[in-house]
């Protein structure tokens, strides 16, 4: 390994051509910027400078050795602003995962609007419903909703989503609304990839096992039968909103409507936060509604 003792002193001296002017800009003394020479000039086996007691100058030897050693430090002054600047604005590669339909029409729109700001910043975002493990696939951020499982991730709480239960008006004149909870065992219940839906009764939670004749594990596809017809739905706010307030939908059993659930933001645990993923946070969490 490399051994940087008396390199810095070296620089110090060659550029100022005074070993006590170099201890003034080091803010060490001249016997250690002296000593740490010396010991350099023992190392490398090279008498460095020539000295007298009026003026200091470089041996042909340690002028190519300064030459070397200036852009070694040249470069670790780079490495450092590098750092710096990346430190104070948001730059280089993002790489985010997020469920497909909420990130698709959450997501998306926010990361567009927030990349339009940042043009030094390269953004991957992969929608998928699996969970991703961000550590070995090299992601800065997930976006999980509902609650989260135990992780050593962080996690910050962006905004919330409802579940609604609804059911579009042919099927309710066919089959009527039911009011209570357990009624709905004689109703057909569209069924996506849990088996039962949840709810809260007198201030507990509940979760109850549905049927019906139509499966899917797309809330999109459950939200076309739903509009049809076909039968009653439980899905998240952002998939029926619209429908619910333009009256092609109606929002049924509301008296047992469960606790909102979070949409949180998943970051590996790091003390010093990029920048890139602090300002994304920060913007999300003001933006989602």
């Amino acid at each position: 390994m490399f051994n940087w003792e008396g390199v810095t002193e070296f620089v110090a001296v060659a550029e100022k051509e005074s070993f006590t002017a170099a201890a003034k800009q080091l803010g060490i003394s001249t016997a250690q910027v002296s000593r740490q020479v010396s010991a350099l000039e023992s190392r490398l086996a090279t008498k460095l400078f020539y000295r007298t007691t009026r003026q200091v100058s470089v041996t042909e030897a340690g002028e190519i050795y300064y030459q070397h050693c200036r852009q070694v430090l040249d470069g670790l002054e780079n490495a450092e602003r590098a750092l710096s600047n990346l430190q104070s604005a948001p730059r280089g590669k993002l790489k985010i995962t997020a469920p497909t339909t909420y990130g698709e029409s959450k997501i998306a729109p926010l990361i567009n609007s927030f990349v339009s700001q940042y043009s030094d910043l390269e953004v991957y975002c992969q929608f998928t419903n699996q969970k991703v493990d961000l550590i070995e696939n090299g992601f800065d951020m997930a976006i999980r909703l509902g609650k989260l499982e135990d992780s050593s991730m962080m996690a910050k709480r962006l905004s919330s989503r409802r579940l609604f239960v609804c059911a579009s008006h042919a099927y309710l004149s066919t089959h009527g609304e039911p009011h209570l909870v357990s009624e709905l065992e004689h109703h057909n219940c569209l069924q996506g990839t849990l088996e039962y839906w949840r709810f809260q009764d007198k201030g507990q939670e509940r979760n109850i096992k549905t049927h019906g004749s139509l499966s899917y594990n797309s809330g999109l596809a459950l939200l076309d039968a739903a509009l049809k017809g076909l039968g009653i739905v439980q899905l998240p706010d952002y998939y029926v909103q619209e429908y619910i307030q333009s009256g092609e939908l109606i929002a049924l059993l509301e008296n047992y409507q469960p606790s909102d659930e979070g949409v949180w933001a998943l970051y590996p645990h790091n003390r010093h936060l990029s920048p890139k993923v602090r300002v994304l946070l920060d913007f999300l969490s003001e933006h989602l509604d």
